[in-house]
């Protein structure tokens, strides 16, 4: 069985993050998102990966090499533009053979891997399976309708009137039928050829589809938000590990990881968090559900939820939440302005004015 993931894409909705990195190389808890799929699928004893690459092939590939370190072989697969998934299929034909195989999005995030969803199509072999997750807005996401015994009747890419709350998660597994299918549909009204089109076509020629509901916790982490919970979700996971220096007058509470070279002073870390390596953290407070990238400096600063990127600076803010910083950015505050208010007042007036 091989792997085909998909680290291609635009990602317009990490803009302006995306502008300048891929999608898939956003860290989460100080790891590139794209690894956790790969992990994932290694666990599943897949060792042969195919990885759909797009503008960002460079940053693909120096960050995975051959896939060694991970335990696979992976095969570069040039895609010129984003055409939509079941083109990227078409254009893996030569590597994925007649071999059985999983799809897997880059940027999305599966909690407890896909090693069970692997061991049971590896079993039952339909034509196709595809993992599915209620949502409270399915209009984003791929739709897919279930008959009254649970069997997958129709899919819809994108729709303004959902027929059901059941989304596709980005895991598709498919026998050699696929190829016929990504063959015989027709581009889209996004001009794009949809895997649900596929399997729809699979469908109506009587192949063998099934769906798999999955309870457990996955993200799409095309968004900020969606990029913040994910690495909350991460961290909740995390150990207490100590590693870099940390004075006397630094306050560690809860699962914090401080890597090698990293150095805390007079700070207050609160976590889960995690400081990379080589950053320093001085006279500062981090709080819960923060992860601080390698080389970074906080300094007189406060930052709690967020996501902060490699080689990045931020002194004297007073506070950060929710944010995600890019890779050598600085934050600092702005220069004190001159404010004067100018009033009119009649009698018996109250005024309050913030200074």
């Amino acid at each position: 069985m091989k792997a085909l993931v998909l680290s291609g894409g635009s990602g317009t909705r990490l803009r302006p993050i995306t502008h300048t990195s891929a999608k898939q190389m956003v860290p989460v808890a100080n790891k590139p998102v794209l690894f956790y799929g790969l992990e994932a699928i290694a666990d599943a004893g897949i060792e042969d990966v195919g990885i759909i690459v797009g503008e960002t092939a460079q940053e693909i590939r120096d960050a995975v090499g051959d896939g060694s370190k991970l335990g696979l072989r992976v095969t570069y697969i040039p895609q010129e533009e984003p055409l939509g998934l079941a083109h990227a299929v078409l254009i893996a034909r030569d590597f994925l053979g007649d071999d059985d195989f999983v799809m897997y999005l880059g940027d999305n995030f599966i909690l407890g891997g896909i090693t069970g969803l692997v061991d049971e199509f590896r079993r039952e072999r339909p034509d196709a399976q595809i993992l599915l997750t209620q949502v409270p807005d399915p209009r984003a996401f791929g739709v897919a309708e279930l008959d009254d015994r649970g069997r997958v009747i129709g899919l819809e890419e994108k729709p303004t009137h959902p027929k059901s709350d059941l989304a596709l998660v980005g895991v598709y597994l498919f026998t050699p039928a696929v190829h016929a299918a990504v063959r015989a549909i027709k581009p889209s009204w996004r001009d794009e050829l949809e895997i649900t089109h596929a399997i729809e076509w699979l469908i109506h020629h009587g192949r063998n589809v099934r769906s798999t509901t999955i309870t457990g916790y996955w993200k799409d982490t095309g968004g900020v938000e969606d990029m913040l919970e994910a690495n909350r979700t991460v961290l909740e996971t995390l150990a207490t590990r100590i590693e870099g220096e940390v004075d006397d007058t630094s306050e560690i509470t809860g699962r914090v990881e401080i890597c090698e070279g990293a150095v805390v002073r007079g700070s207050r870390i609160v976590g889960p968090a995690i400081i990379g390596a080589g950053t320093a953290v001085t006279d500062s407070y981090v709080g819960p559900f923060t992860s601080i990238s390698e080389n970074c400096r906080v300094e007189d600063s406060e930052i709690e939820f967020s996501i902060v990127l490699g080689d990045s600076s931020i002194t004297g803010v007073r506070r950060l939440e929710s944010s995600l910083v890019g890779r050598n950015v600085q934050v600092t505050p702005a220069p004190r302005t001159r404010a004067a208010h100018r009033l009119i007042l009649g009698d018996n007036s109250k005024v309050q004015i913030s200074s």
